[in-house]
């Protein structure tokens, strides 16, 4: 088991593919935080995360057992096109005219303070960190009043980091059209954070 952590994802792929399922072990444990904390930014609810999770690695394994996996791009990009396909069917059942919501929550419900590269603070009084605190509360409701389309942009590359080249793979969209949006957002939120007095480094 030591040794499969040491191999690139593609290998491991493979290895399950042939029957290892050790190998898919340490896929699982490779990415399961993350990927939850991805499902869990687009549909709010920790029960139905957790049902959207557990049904990416179903059709995951599916997908490698039957030989129908095809290794283009990264394999957590893979993941998370899965998983985003199942919110989104999942939304068009249940709201067929409503949007995915995004939030920019780690997995423990706390804020996540880098967005767009900002800097902390170091060496905080109790006063700064309230400030702080306050300015994060306020860049959630900004991002949260982005047009769909801007929001999962900004969470993709800033929060997963995925590079535009897998983002319009995932979307289905140009690089150029992944380009635009993050520039629209941040220009949206650099006039939205104008109008609060917040300032936004990037």
């Amino acid at each position: 088991m030591t040794t499969l952590h040491k191999l690139a994802d593609d290998e491991l792929v493979r290895l399950y593919e042939e029957g290892n399922d050790d190998a898919f072990d340490v896929l699982l444990s490779r990415y399961q935080d993350k990927l939850f904390s991805y499902i869990f930014f687009l549909v709010r609810n920790e029960d139905t995360a957790n049902d959207i999770f557990q049904d990416t690695f179903v059709r995951a394994i599916t997908s490698i057992r039957t030989h129908s996996y095809e290794g283009k791009g990264t394999f957590y990009a893979w993941l998370m096109c899965i998983s985003r396909n199942l919110v989104m069917d999942q939304n068009r059942r249940i709201m067929p005219n409503a949007t995915v919501p995004y939030e920019f929550l780690r997995a423990d419900g706390e804020v996540k303070v880098d967005l767009l590269e900002k800097s902390c603070l170091n060496d905080t009084t109790f006063e700064d960190d309230l400030f702080l605190q306050e300015s994060l509360n306020l860049m959630r409701i900004m991002v949260d009043r982005l047009p769909a389309p801007q929001r999962e942009i900004i969470l993709l590359r800033y929060y997963q980091d995925l590079s535009f080249k897998e983002i319009a793979a995932m979307l289905g969209i140009s690089i150029n059209t992944a380009l635009g949006r993050v520039h629209y957002a941040v220009r949206n939120l650099r006039r939205m954070a104008c109008k609060n007095e917040l300032s936004l480094v990037g």
